[in-house]
C-alpha cells in the first residue's frame, strides 16, 4: 500500500511537470522554437532594375558604363536598350514611354523633340531634386535645353562642330591656324589656296551644312518681333553665297548635286588626303582613330566654324551640349535613375569619350577625357588646335528649330546649290514655308 502511493505520488508530479511543460508551448511555443533555431535573415530589398535607352551602340561605350555601374551597386542595376536615332526609333522610344513599358532613363538627341515629349508628360521635371545644380555643373550652355526655365533632361556631353583640317597641306601651303573667330570668307580663301588636281580644297557633311545659318539665325532670331518668320533675314544670306560660291566659283568644293548623287563619302575622302579640310563633327574621331581602316601619314588640326561675315551679329557657334538624358516621369525608380543619373554625368559616361563624346561636366578632367579620345593615335592629332576649340569659350547654339522646318528649309537651300532657284527666291520660299508651319501649329 506505501508502494502503491510512492508511485501514484511520483506519477502525479510527473504528470504535474508535464502539464507545465504543455502548457508554456501552448502560450509561448513560437518563442520557445526560434530561441532554439537559427535567427532568421531581414526581408531583403528588391533590386531596382533601371532600363536607360540611347542611340549609341552598346559596344561604344554605354556597356562598359553600365557594367562600370552594377559592378558597384547591386541595389540598382541598369540594363541598356540601343535604338537608332532617326524617326523610326524615336518613335520606337515615345511608343515605349505611352505604355510605360522598359523605359527608366532616355536620351534625347534634339530639343524639338525633347519638347514634345515634356508635352506628352513623359519627362520627369528635375528640379525636385535639390542638391544638384546642373547650371554649376555643366555651364552657361545647359540653359539651351531649359523648358519653360526647367530642366526635363540633364544635358551630358559637349556638342562639337569643327572644321578638320590637314595640319600637312596647311604647313605646305604656307597658311597659318586660322584664328577661332574667322569669317566663311577667310575659309573660302584657304579652300582655294588648298585645293589640287584630285584634291578639294573643303568637303562638307550634310548634316552639318545649316550650321553657319543656324548660328546667324540664333543670333537675330528665327523668328521677328510679330511672331512671323525671320529666315529670309539678309544677314543671312553670306552664309548661302560662300559654299555656292566655293561650289561653282572658286570650284574648291565638290558641287552639292554631285555629292548627293555619288553619296560622297567625305569623312573618308578628307582622312585619304582627297580634300584638305572637312566640316563635321566629333563622330569622325571613331574614323580617324582606326588608322587600320583609314591609314594617315598627316597630322590633324582643328578650327571653329566660321562665322558668316564679320557683320554677322552675336553669332552663335554651332555646338553646345548634347545627349540631354531625362527620367521617364512614370518610372517606379526615380529616385534610383537619378543617382544613376549623377554618377554618368559627373564621369561614369568616360568611356564613351573614345567615340568622340566628351562630357560636360566641369567634374571630369579634360586632359583625361582628351587622352581617351585619341587613345594611343595622339601624336596625329594638333592638340592645341583640339583643346581651343573643344574647351574654348564661344557663344553656342542648340537648333531650336522643328523638324519639319528644317527639312523644308534644307529642300529649299538644295535648289539654290542645284543652281535651281535664285537665293532671294530661295529665302522667300523657305521663309513662307515657315510661316505655314507657325500658322499651323499655332497654340
Amino acid at each position: 500500500m506505501k508502494m502503491q502511493k510512492v508511485t501514484l505520488t511520483l506519477l502525479s508530479a510527473v504528470l504535474s511537470v508535464g502539464m507545465i511543460a504543455g502548457c508554456g508551448n501552448s502560450t509561448n511555443g513560437s518563442a520557445t522554437k526560434s530561441s532554439n533555431a537559427p535567427a532568421t535573415d531581414a526581408p531583403k530589398k528588391e533590386t531596382a532594375t533601371l532600363t536607360m535607352w540611347g542611340g549609341v551602340p552598346a559596344e561604344s561605350g554605354p556597356q562598359a558604363v553600365v557594367d562600370a555601374w552594377n559592378a558597384k551597386h547591386p541595389e540598382t542595376q541598369v540594363k541598356y536598350e540601343r535604338f537608332v536615332n532617326d524617326d523610326a526609333g524615336n518613335l520606337k522610344l515615345d511608343t515605349a514611354l505611352s505604355v510605360n513599358q522598359g523605359v527608366d532613363l532616355f536620351v534625347n538627341y534634339q530639343l524639338p523633340i525633347l519638347n514634345r515629349r515634356v508635352d506628352a508628360g513623359y519627362a520627369l521635371d528635375l528640379s525636385e531634386f535639390k542638391e544638384y545644380n546642373i547650371d554649376d555643373k555643366m555651364g552657361k550652355d545647359a540653359a539651351s535645353w531649359k523648358i519653360k526655365e526647367k530642366y526635363y533632361g540633364m544635358p551630358t556631353k559637349k556638342n562639337i562642330s569643327f572644321v578638320w583640317m590637314n595640319k600637312n597641306m596647311l604647313d605646305a601651303a604656307g597658311l597659318q591656324m586660322p584664328a577661332l573667330d574667322w569669317t566663311l570668307q577667310d575659309m573660302t580663301q584657304y579652300a582655294a589656296k588648298l585645293k589640287a588636281d584630285k584634291r578639294w580644297g573643303f568637303v562638307q557633311h550634310t548634316a552639318g551644312y545649316s550650321n553657319i545659318m543656324d548660328g546667324v539665325s540664333a543670333g537675330i532670331g528665327f523668328t521677328k518681333a510679330d511672331g512671323t518668320s525671320n529666315l529670309d533675314n539678309a544677314d543671312l544670306k553670306p552664309a548661302y553665297e560662300g559654299f555656292f560660291n566655293m561650289m561653282h566659283t572658286d570650284k574648291s568644293m565638290p558641287p552639292l548635286g554631285e555629292q548627293l548623287t555619288s553619296k560622297m563619302p567625305v569623312d573618308t575622302m578628307f582622312l585619304k588626303g582627297e580634300s584638305a579640310m572637312l566640316g563635321a563633327g566629333e563622330f569622325v574621331f571613331r574614323s580617324a582613330n582606326d588608322l587600320k581602316t583609314n591609314p594617315r601619314s598627316f597630322k590633324i588640326a582643328f578650327a571653329t566654324i566660321p562665322k558668316a561675315s564679320k557683320d554677322s551679329k552675336d553669332y552663335k557657334y554651332a555646338g553646345g551640349l548634347g545627349d540631354v538624358i531625362s527620367i521617364n516621369a512614370k518610372s517606379k525608380y526615380k529616385q534610383q535613375a537619378w543617382e544613376f543619373l549623377k554618377w554618368y554625368a559627373d564621369g561614369g559616361m568616360m568611356p564613351l569619350a573614345a567615340g568622340g563624346r566628351i562630357p560636360s561636366s566641369k567634374d571630369v578632367n579634360p586632359d583625361e577625357a582628351i587622352k581617351l579620345l585619341l587613345g594611343a593615335n595622339e601624336a596625329t592629332y594638333d592638340i592645341d588646335s583640339l583643346k581651343k576649340v573643344v574647351f574654348g569659350k564661344f557663344p553656342t547654339q542648340v537648333i531650336s528649330l522643328p523638324s519639319q522646318v528644317v527639312d523644308a528649309r534644307r529642300e529649299e537651300y538644295e535648289k539654290y546649290f542645284l543652281k535651281n532657284q535664285s537665293l532671294d527666291v530661295t529665302l522667300g520660299a523657305t521663309s513662307k514655308r515657315h510661316n505655314e508651319f507657325l500658322k499651323q501649329n499655332k497654340k
